[in-house]
């Protein structure tokens, strides 16, 4: 189905219709403005899927454009990495823009509000500006600064520009009102000195605008109609919307926030998966357990199911926690359309078929998909000795129990009726081998002379298995929401990963990449991961069949 079919409104669709109704627009220009401070998260997936979301649905268009005003946090390996990400989720922008394009037309902004003056250069420290600011209930002390001469205010800025000054020294500041009962325009910092290279301007600037400056200013340059941002900058739009009068920029994009996706068991600050990572907490910013894009990616999730997820929790204008079981289920509804079936043996214990030729081996005709039939068929070897599932198989097992037991018969999934005779222990008693015979009557799974048996298992060949490595991943906390924790590290879930080492794969895997997705069966989703090697296969679980996780929700609501 086309996405665009299944299009549900909300108020900022709404804004925009009536914009459009109004001829307020005639057209819509949206943008995706991330930092390149660190990788994509599941919240900016949000973000992506909005605004590009409404570009296109609306037949609009929708830049994507770089924040790079604080180079002492930027590095490009961000910028590609967030470039990648946005384009894996299906999506392509009509330019690349930095804010660091418009240095120079923000700079003359700057003079033109020195000139109206809206703005003057502060030296006071920025201990001394925060202790006058002011509180929720009490107003700010205005700077001794304040009132410095345009023609002084011009001359120092420029000074600041040619690198006169050290950092910390001076900043401009916005001339608005110290008593405003929003503390953000309370003559709210505009440029501060910083001696830093920066990743695409090199040395050429030792001043950079501040974020609530820059922004506005480069959505006017771009004629963006609509600023859709999260609801922290709710507050600060007054301020938007005075930088954008004040400095007569050539429009007036209308700023409009929604909720942020706050995830339960995970983080998406910026600065704790940063700690995350470099304290190596977790194996990177694309581990599979991160909720960052990449992350995601190499866990198996596809660009759909994270799209799905979006739509699903919708656009509102208040904040809520969204269980984790929302994405898997996003995640479980595409994989079960679209995953290839195949047989793995994570835990396996051997079996031999005493019954069965030495030296016959049979090519099972196995579906790849049971309800979508034009995904074809494949052959899946049988032999004399193969490997079921461990936990297929119980010694002493009480009646419930419809697998593999001494004495039992059970089926294998696309081959034949076994039945367990014989259990080999090791010296410490522990089950290593089951002796069985087959009834060669019931290839392909039925018996001729109609009995039934409860139990279907999966197994492979011992002689054409490839072994392989599977990571099973689970959730990287074990706090609902560990950011709200007094630390969260102290949450991190301590089998948040098990590996298991020495599994058997049906040979068909020996061809697996890392964007085909499998659904182990029984057992769950998977993914060959992106640094496996030539002859050394590692799948990672994507999620398992079901929501394993539903009771510990429950409880913890």
């Amino acid at each position: 189905m086309d996405e665009t079919d299944n299009v549900q409104t909300n108020f900022i669709r709404n804004i925009i219709d009536a914009d459009l109704a109004s001829a307020k627009h005639t057209s819509v220009y949206t943008r995706f403005p991330p930092e390149p401070n660190g990788y994509l998260h599941v919240g900016h997936a949000k973000s992506i899927c909005l605004n590009f979301g409404i570009a296109r649905d609306y037949q609009g268009k929708c830049n994507l454009r770089f924040d790079d005003t604080n180079p002492d946090k930027e590095e490009e390996e961000y910028m590609h990495a967030i470039m990648e990400d946005v384009r894996w989720l299906g999506f392509e922008w009509n330019e690349e823009r930095h804010a660091s394009d418009y240095f120079d037309h923000l700079y003359m902004y700057a003079v033109k509000l020195i000139l109206a003056g809206k703005a003057y250069v502060d030296s006071q420290s920025a201990e001394d500006i925060r202790s006058t600011r002011g509180t929720l209930t009490e107003p700010g002390k205005e700077s001794p600064f304040r009132n410095r001469d345009i023609e002084e205010n011009l001359g120092m800025f420029q000074r600041m520009k040619e690198g006169e000054f050290p950092d910390g020294a001076h900043v401009l500041r916005a001339r608005i009102d110290m008593a405003s009962p929003n503390i953000n325009m309370r003559d709210p910092v505009l440029y501060r000195i910083k001696r830093t290279h920066h990743h695409r301007t090199g040395d050429d600037w030792v001043i950079y605008p501040m974020y609530d400056f820059t922004h506005c200013l480069s959505d006017a340059i771009e004629g963006i109609t609509h600023s859709i941002c999260t609801l922290e900058f709710e507050d600060h739009r007054p301020l938007y919307d005075w930088v954008i009068e004040e400095a007569g920029a050539p429009c007036h994009p209308q700023q409009i926030e929604f909720a942020r996706l706050q995830l339960k068991y995970t983080v998406t600050s910026k600065r704790k998966l940063h700690q995350l990572v470099h304290e190596h907490h977790v194996d990177g910013w694309d581990d599979p357990r991160m909720p960052t894009i990449s992350g995601m990616r190499r866990r198996g999730f596809t660009p759909a199911s994270i799209r799905d997820f979006c739509d699903r929790i919708g656009v509102t204008k208040k904040d809520s926690f969204i269980e984790m079981a929302v994405l898997e289920n996003s995640a479980r509804e595409d994989l079960n359309e679209h995953a290839l079936r195949v047989m793995a043996v994570l835990r396996p214990l051997k079996v031999t078929i005493e019954n069965y030729p030495d030296d016959q081996v049979e090519e099972m005709l196995a579906q790849n998909h049971p309800q979508q039939p034009d995904m074809g068929t494949r052959t899946v070897p049988f032999s004399k000795v193969i490997y079921i599932e461990r936990d297929d198989f119980m010694e002493d097992a009480p009646k419930k129990f419809f697998r593999l037991s001494v004495g039992r018969e059970v089926r294998l999934r696309y081959a034949y009726y076994i039945t367990c005779k014989q259990v080999i222990k090791n010296e410490n008693g522990e089950v290593v081998e089951l002796i069985c015979t087959y009834d060669p009557a019931t290839k392909g799974g039925d018996s001729p002379d109609g009995r039934k048996v409860k139990g279907t298992i999966h197994w492979v060949s011992a002689d054409h298995a490839i072994d392989a490595t599977v990571n099973l991943y689970d959730r990287l906390f074990t706090h609902p929401n560990p950011a709200g924790a007094e630390n969260f590290i102290e949450h991190l879930n301590p089998e948040s990963l098990q590996t298991l080492t020495q599994c058997k794969l049906e040979p068909s895997l020996q061809e697996s990449t890392t964007e085909k997705h499998y659904q182990f069966e029984r057992t769950g989703y998977f993914v060959l991961d992106k640094y496996s090697k030539p002859g050394e296969h590692v799948f990672n679980r994507t999620v398992t069949l079901r929501d394993t996780w539903a009771k510990i929700d429950k409880q913890n609501a």
